[in-house]
């Protein structure tokens, strides 16, 4: 059965995404689960050392996998196996060995530098910090090496429109996160921490190898390289793209050595919001686009520029359809999220306290304002990448990271000294009694970056496609607006009333007041866009009766 369905073939584009978005909803429960139990299992300095070794892996990651293999080989490879299978096969095998040489060394190279590296991203840290920081940075080094491999072959089924086994790969590697806190940290100690992420990367790796194998990509190593024109395209189309992810990670070291300066726990309160606000982002924005990715690229690739024009536009209607209302919900609920998420204790532990819940709910709310620019940014990179133009997202990224830097030195600065912006935010996120705040000026400098980065790359996709008649739309975009604000209204007096006759101070009626608001709230969002004609509500309307019917 199960072998089944990870050689099953997805129809449509939504169905993909739908598929995606599922799946990636378990992984982020995993991940919710995980995150209460590093942010309650850990004090704070020990969590802060955790997420700290990420860094320099994530940067590994960042830049040869996220930042070029998942945006060049795919399309790439797609023009390869549309004119002749073998010249795919044999393009698959030379890119897989390439790749996994180039991580290989790579990940050598940070193993010994670790030491410098933990000095230079965490400066704020003490002696015994950055030992363990170390020692974790080192163990970590592997997985950038599995998930790089793991990412080719995601490549190869997507190109074959094996959606599947690629959408629960992720899961896989939540699942031996999980272990390596519940298992491998009470055996080991922190490096058990480590341990687990290793292992959750082999399990995201051999799910997807079992359909691959079964499609003939059999992970074969070619030292005699075949494709030489199509490495060479591949290296091009990476390079400026690695340059911009390169760009990224250095962005994320920089906003983490900040925070290792600020108070102890700091790197822990940025983390926790940011992963967040990264589910509504992987559910819809990159659901979306890593589902329309191939459609775009076969469509330019077979110069039927209609046809790019028509599913770009549709997808774009889609992601704002759905991220409007979250971003409204989220904002509203955001004390409630982090309390049900991060302040239940499911194990042990009692490391996230008041101070902790208050600072991380409102980075949420600070960053939940960017969330419809978080969300649209990799389905733009996305429709740039499928007309092989990688040089431009990397512009606006540059030019992003740049921002964000700059402001994230100038909001925590502000957030530190007494003053009008100060007393602002404290008044506006009501964060009365915390004397230390400076922590969310990460937070709004993120989200402030996020929103001129999504208008510039939108601003020249619509110069590169001069038919990008998104005008007509306008109407239909103002009308989703109002409707989520109306809906957003209805989620906060909705709290308001529930919260006197629940008491909130029990899991049971925390989850009932937030279930109860957001349920009405999404309600209300669909009618109201139902009424105004809106072509996505009407359509999942049409699925909620189907439902209904079948039901009775």
């Amino acid at each position: 059965m199960l072998r089944k369905l990870l050689n099953s073939k997805t129809q449509t584009i939504s169905f993909a995404a739908l598929i995606i978005g599922a799946s990636s909803a378990f992984s982020y429960l995993l991940g919710a689960l995980r995150d209460n139990l590093l942010a309650n299992f850990l004090p704070n300095k020990f969590a802060d050392v955790y997420w700290a070794a990420f860094r320099v892996p994530d940067f590994i990651y960042g830049i040869l996998i996220t930042g070029g293999i998942t945006a060049a080989f795919l399309p790439v490879f797609s023009s390869y196996f549309h004119e002749s299978q073998e010249a795919g096969k044999g393009l698959f095998r030379d890119i897989f060995t390439v790749f996994f040489i180039a991580l290989a060394f790579l990940a050598i190279i940070f193993f010994f530098l670790a030491p410098f590296l933990v000095n230079l991203t965490v400066p704020g840290f003490s002696l015994e910090q950055k030992t363990q920081t170390v020692l974790l940075m080192r163990i970590m080094c592997l997985s950038p090496v599995i998930l790089g491999l793991s990412a080719i072959f995601s490549s190869v089924l997507q190109s074959l429109n094996l959606f599947y086994a690629f959408a629960i790969a992720p899961i896989f590697y939540n699942i031996g996160i999980l272990m390596g806190i519940l298992v491998f940290y009470p055996a080991v100690g922190l490096p058990g921490l480590a341990l687990g992420v290793i292992f959750g990367a082999l399990m995201h790796l051999f799910v997807q190898v079992i359909p691959a194998v079964r499609s003939g990509f059999s992970p074969k190593f070619s030292f005699i390289l075949k494709e030489k024109a199509g490495l060479l395209k591949i290296s091009k189309l990476m390079a400026p793209r690695v340059v911009s992810a390169a760009a990224f990670q250095i962005n994320l070291i920089i906003t983490t050595a900040i925070a290792s300066t600020l108070t102890a726990g700091s790197i822990k309160i940025f983390n926790l919001s940011n992963n967040l606000y990264c589910v509504p982002i992987g559910l819809i924005g990159l659901s979306f686009a890593t589902a329309v990715f191939p459609a775009l690229s076969k469509s330019f690739a077979l110069e039927q520029k209609e046809k790019f024009l028509e599913v770009f536009s549709g997808i774009l209607s889609k992601i704002i359809f759905f991220i409007l209302p979250v971003s409204g919900i989220i904002f509203i609920l955001r004390a409630q999220v982090v309390r049900l998420i991060y302040g239940t204790q499911v194990v042990g532990g009692g490391y996230f306290g008041w101070w902790e819940t208050r600072l991380t709910a409102s980075s949420l709310g600070v960053l939940s304002f960017s969330l419809f620019a978080a969300c649209l940014i990799p389905f733009l990179g996305r429709a740039f990448f499928a007309l092989h133009d990688t040089k431009t997202p990397l512009k606006i990224a540059l030019f992003s990271i740049g921002l964000n830097v700059v402001l994230s030195f100038l909001f925590v600065w502000l957030l530190k000294i007494p003053g009008v912006f100060r007393e602002w935010t404290i008044g506006f996120l009501k964060l009365g009694n915390l004397t230390d705040i400076s922590v969310l000026g990460l937070s709004l400098a993120l989200s402030v970056s996020s929103v001129f980065q999504c208008v510039f790359l939108f601003w020249a996709l619509k110069v590169r496609l001069r038919n990008l008649e998104i005008s007509k739309k306008k109407d239909t975009f103002f009308k989703m607006f109002l409707s989520a604000f109306l809906a957003s209204l209805v989620v906060y007096f909705s709290l308001k009333v529930i919260g006197v006759f629940v008491s909130t101070d029990r899991v049971f009626g925390l989850l009932l007041q937030a279930g109860t608001s957001a349920f009405l709230g999404v309600v209300v969002y669909l009618f109201l866009c139902y009424l105004l004609d809106i072509k996505e509500s009407k359509v999942i309307w049409r699925i909620i009766c189907k439902i209904k019917f079948a039901i009775l």
